[in-house]
């Protein structure tokens, strides 16, 4: 007999657990393990005996292993349904009253069934049920429930895998139901996806903070570790995108905001980003206090030298206000006091971007415009740059006399560059190890929001986009299995108390 079908075998001398042999549990609690399996392992020693009998080819290799992956789930979905039905011990074993929540329980006479679904499929769970003893009109309590952390009928496994997918790039609502079928034998339809995967992203959420702390502290640590002549950089930064969202009448669009803080080691090599991600909001005041939030706890934490602090971004209205009201006046460093020195670093690429525009306004499209763009570019990664690039820019214009529109355009390109010219000063960045670009930013845009949420024919109301966005960013910042767990162990609903009456226990006097 070949070793698997041993295998398949040994499977089947597996000790029972004690049996619940209530009436009223409407399943068969009675039966052994090994009697609840034994029809799927006897099927499946007939699948490998079959297999090795006959001619191997790829067509019945392929047959074999999708057999045998069903199989193998309808084996793991009668362990899981025996198993959960077994943690509950028989009805009347268990108290008749209970305390939940400040709020007294009575317990029904017998166990109720509820389909839930698992990583192997549907399996039926009969437990308890406690009503509302004063008749307030609350849901019926079922302990078990709680303590197996259940999501809307899901086990926190198969809750975590849809959610999971659901915010991945790419993924669609369909596509995702789809997946859970092929992969779990979920037969769930659109509404129940959306609750559990909302669930799951405002319980993974409120973890999202502390488990993106301890990922940049781990990053810092690698950074400090490292080898180089800089110091190790923490960089911030924040943008916007526009987002489709569906209103009364239509569809409109929104800025909608990203923000990153990015750890690089002593050679200016990015060691890992973590990501914010929030829908369109007036002020973006959600993302600036988180990144604030954020930023300030890392610091808290951080035992090592203190990182070069810098905010690198494009210079818009947000972005640029959020340094003046928030960053600058950052001034102490949280835990020690000592002075914090935030440098402002405006996109080297946006500001290339302005030099293209002058080199057409004044050469006209060609090679001597692409030769002044190129040149000015270098020039302004030295030292004094930007003002040799005005100079020059000045003076062809003044040689060439742009006027009317042409003239209007230069000027706002000029202005742009001369009024951030303290910040542009990419000589003595480089020379310290801080980025001179805010590419991480941009990428997250893309990222977090385009292959996902902006895919063709997309749009979405702020509730729903919120719930994939949290999903994401704990995907992308590296830390979904971190926040996940953290929510798993905090999950403290199931704390049932029981009481031998349904008197609420009385306050003591004050002696």
């Amino acid at each position: 007999m070949p070793y698997s079908i041993h295998l398949l075998l040994a499977l089947a001398t597996l000790p029972s657990g004690k049996r619940d042999t209530d009436a009223d549990s409407g399943q068969e609690n009675a039966a052994d393990l090994q009697d609840v399996i034994a029809p799927v392992l006897e099927r499946l020693c007939q699948r490998v005996e079959q297999f090795c009998r006959q001619r191997v080819t790829p067509t019945e290799m392929y047959r074999f292993e999708k057999q045998l992956q069903e199989d193998l789930r309808e084996l793991g979905r009668n362990i899981a349904q025996w198993t959960c039905n077994r943690l509950e011990p028989a009805v009347d074993t268990l108290p008749k009253h209970v305390w939940f929540e400040a709020a007294p329980y009575t317990r029904l006479n017998q166990k109720t069934p509820q389909n839930v679904w698992t990583l192997f499929g549907q399996i039926r769970l009969w437990r308890v049920g406690y009503r509302p003893t004063n008749k307030t009109g609350d849901a019926t309590l079922f302990p078990l429930a709680l303590s197996l952390g259940l999501v809307h009928g899901a086990t926190p496994a198969l809750a975590e895998r849809a959610a999971r997918l659901l915010g991945g790039s790419g993924m669609t609502q369909s596509q995702t139901l789809e997946r859970l079928r092929q992969d779990h034998g979920v037969g769930w339809g659109v509404p129940k996806l959306r609750q559990v995967t909302a669930a799951v992203s405002q319980a993974t959420a409120e973890q999202r903070h502390d488990a993106q702390v301890e990922k940049l502290l781990e990053l810092l640590e690698q950074a400090t570790a490292s080898r180089g002549r800089h110091k190790p950089v923490l960089s911030m930064g924040r943008d916007g995108i526009n987002l489709g969202l569906r209103v009364r009448g239509g569809r409109i669009f929104e800025v909608a905001t990203t923000g990153t803080l990015t750890v690089f080691d002593r050679r200016g090599k990015r060691l890992g980003t973590v990501y914010l991600a929030y829908t369109p909001e007036s002020g973006q005041g959600t993302m600036s206090l988180e990144l604030k939030r954020l930023v300030q706890e890392v610091l808290q934490c951080w035992q090592g030298t203190l990182p070069r602090l810098c905010y690198v971004t494009d210079a818009g209205d947000n972005e640029t206000s959020y340094y003046d009201e928030v960053l600058r006046r950052m001034k102490q460093h949280p835990r020690t006091g000592e002075p914090l020195h935030w440098i402002r670093v405006v996109d080297y690429y946006h500001a290339s971007e302005r030099i293209w525009t002058m080199a057409e306004l004044l050469f006209g499209k060609g090679k001597q415009s692409t030769a002044w763009a190129r040149k000015m570019q270098k020039w302004l990664l030295k030292p004094g740059g930007v003002n040799r690039l005005l100079h020059s820019a000045a003076a062809f214009r003044d040689e060439y006399g742009l006027k009317a529109k042409k003239l209007g355009e230069f000027v706002k390109a000029y202005r742009y560059l001369r009024e951030r010219m303290q910040y542009m000063r990419y000589a003595e960045y480089r020379a310290v190890g801080v980025p001179l670009g805010s590419g991480v930013t941009e990428a997250a845009c893309k990222t977090v929001y385009t292959q996902r949420l902006k895919l063709s024919g997309m749009s979405w109301k702020k509730a729903g986009a919120q719930t994939v966005l949290n999903l994401r960013v704990l995907q992308l910042s590296g830390v979904w299995e971190a926040a996940y767990q953290r929510g798993l162990d905090r999950y403290d609903e199931a704390r049932v108390a029981g009481q031998l009456q349904c008197e609420a226990p009385k306050a003591r006097k004050a002696a």
